[in-house]
């Protein structure tokens, strides 16, 4: 299988990053082979179909809000963290929940790299760290993507040294019940963007090759409140 090719961008203001999707995109509907795009964005909360007006972050500390036509709820994006758009056709036998396990796997592999044990937590998408005696479970990769045309768009945003103050703001994903973190949280020490970049292309090239794979264990399941309709109790009122 030939290797994927990465595109490596630096920082690119989001909706320039979008229509460079887009034009990725067409290209492949025309047979053209895509590519993986890896940058970083200025800091933008990125709104998902499922988002409540609500989820919304009132102060938004001079960061955009666009609402987008991936899956999931809201997310950020910032400096110090990576995010990888692989605008890719997947093949008939990598349905569209096999690719979502695919971008996990090879996230947890570069994370294994960096000595950080992470594993998927069925019923909440991306990769997450065990609770412990620094907090409880905790993401450190978001994952959003759309498939149209059987070619996937958007992608994973992987923390790094990424200011986690920015996630005060709203609450990521619509779990309140779990944290963030950072390789840099985790570590102790400056983990940067270029430094993570070697690995995540090892691993996606690996991945991204549709071979069969054997996936790490995952931890115990947790129910996705994204994914359950929130139901108001009316009491009936009382006569007196």
């Amino acid at each position: 299988m030939t290797s994927q090719e990465f595109r490596e961008l630096g920082s690119l203001d989001y909706m320039a990053a979008w229509d460079l999707q887009r034009e990725i995109h067409a290209g492949v509907v025309e047979g053209d082979p895509g590519a993986v795009l890896l940058l970083e964005h200025p800091p933008v909360f990125t709104v998902g179909r499922r988002t409540l007006e609500a989820e919304k972050p009132v102060d938004t500390g001079g960061a955009q809000v666009i609402d987008v036509d991936r899956g999931g709820k809201i997310t950020f994006h910032g400096p110090g963290q990576l995010v990888g758009y692989p605008i890719l056709r997947l093949p008939d036998h990598v349905k569209v929940v096999d690719y979502v396990r695919r971008i996990e796997e090879a996230l947890i592999g570069v994370c294994a790299d960096f000595g950080v044990a992470t594993a998927r937590i069925p019923g909440r998408t991306g990769v997450w760290l065990r609770a412990d005696d620094r907090g409880p479970e905790r993401k450190i990769a978001a994952i959003g993507i759309r498939v149209r045309r059987g070619i996937a768009m958007h992608g994973f945003s992987l923390n790094c040294d990424v200011d986690l103050g920015w996630y005060d703001r709203f609450v990521p994903c619509g779990i309140a019940d779990a944290g963030v973190t950072s390789f840099s949280s985790e570590l102790g020490r400056d983990v940067t963007v270029a430094e993570v970049i070697p690995s995540v292309r090892r691993h996606l090239d690996d991945l991204l090759a549709w071979e069969p794979y054997v996936p790490t264990p995952d931890y115990e399941p947790r129910p996705d409140p994204a994914k359950h309709p929130q139901v108001t109790l009316i009491r009936p009122a009382t006569v007196g």
